[in-house]
């Protein structure tokens, strides 16, 4: 059984052993990197294929973010909250496409996995996702470790792509293929599933930029807490900074919590409020705004805000 929201330890870096695993087409495909490729192909001048040494022997770089799953396309509005803050290393997708040379007709990159299977009624689909040219080449990286350790099997082993801006849904594992073309591809997972309204529009678009989002690790879900002054904290994330949080307790109003500062890298940020519990039950809500303006909802949407329940004893 998936649960929609798994419980990640109250950590700036996630443990590998509590990264959320999601894979959409059965038992993820064993990878042997003595034998495996990377193809670059379609509309370059120097189509590639790439061995594992090949490819680590190009420019690599490090970098922490926020890896965080969009949740069952089927059900989109439903929130997930399986959320992780990872440190990765590996190769910029542009080195690699400058091997390739994309041609002037090229506007979209195509990654593809090794995975195959069934998903939605469909037969044999193979797991393909899209991204502008121009946003690929800036953003994503073709990752090889994760919190310093070669990546494990269930998250894309030996290599996959991370797009750190987006939902995970982007980060292909068990990346074997890419291809550059000048249109999108007609495909299960880039125009009939993981496609949405966002507000204000009319018409659907792919699922990209994260949402903004908060989560309440500090105390947990359920838990008992001795009852006088105790820490809410948590942490909170965006495609872009988040620049504010607000702690609810019961039916009192919002109050502003103490954020960190988002720094350098994609990554997620913690927030804490000190308040004071009288004995008893209460429920806790938080609430964040990014830079953008952006107000995660009270209910309704997949980023709707976190609630918990503890127990002031």
């Amino acid at each position: 059984m998936i649960r929609t929201d798994p419980e990640a330890p109250d950590r700036y870096l996630t443990p590998v052993e509590d990264v959320f695993v999601r894979n959409h087409l059965g038992p993820h495909p064993r990878l042997d990197p003595a034998t495996w490729t990377l193809t670059v192909e379609g509309l370059v001048e120097r189509p590639l294929r790439l061995d594992f040494p090949s490819l680590q022997g190009l420019p690599q770089t490090r970098f922490t973010a926020v890896h965080e799953c969009f949740g069952n396309p089927l059900r989109p509005d439903v929130p997930t909250r399986a959320v992780t803050n990872l440190e990765w290393a590996g190769v910029p997708l542009a080195a690699v496409l400058e091997l390739a040379g994309p041609r002037p007709e090229a506007r979209h990159v195509w990654l593809e996995g090794a995975d195959r299977g069934d998903f939605a009624g469909e037969s044999g689909v193979s797991y393909l996702k899209d991204l502008p040219l121009d946003q690929a080449g800036a953003e994503v990286v073709l990752a090889h470790t994760m919190n310093g350790e070669p990546l494990r099997p269930d998250h894309g082993y030996p290599v996959r792509a991370v797009a750190p801006l987006m939902f995970g849904t982007n980060s292909v594992k068990w990346l074997t293929r890419i291809v550059l073309a000048a249109e999108r591809p007609d495909h299960l997972f880039t125009t009939r599933l993981y496609t949405r309204v966002l507000p204000g529009e009319s018409e659907a678009s792919p699922v990209r930029e994260k949402d903004v989002s908060s989560k309440l690790l500090t105390p947990r879900d359920g838990r008992s807490v001795p009852a006088g002054v105790c820490e809410l904290a948590g942490y909170a994330w965006s495609s872009t900074e988040v620049t504010a949080v607000e702690v609810a307790v019961d039916d009192a109003d919002w109050q502003p919590a103490e954020l960190d500062r988002r720094g350098p890298h994609p990554s997620w940020q913690r927030f804490r409020l000190r308040c004071e519990l009288a004995p008893g039950p209460h429920r806790v809500r938080c609430r964040a705004t990014d830079s953008a303006g952006r107000v995660q909802p009270l209910t309704g949407d997949r980023n709707a805000v976190h609630e918990i329940a503890v127990v002031a004893e």
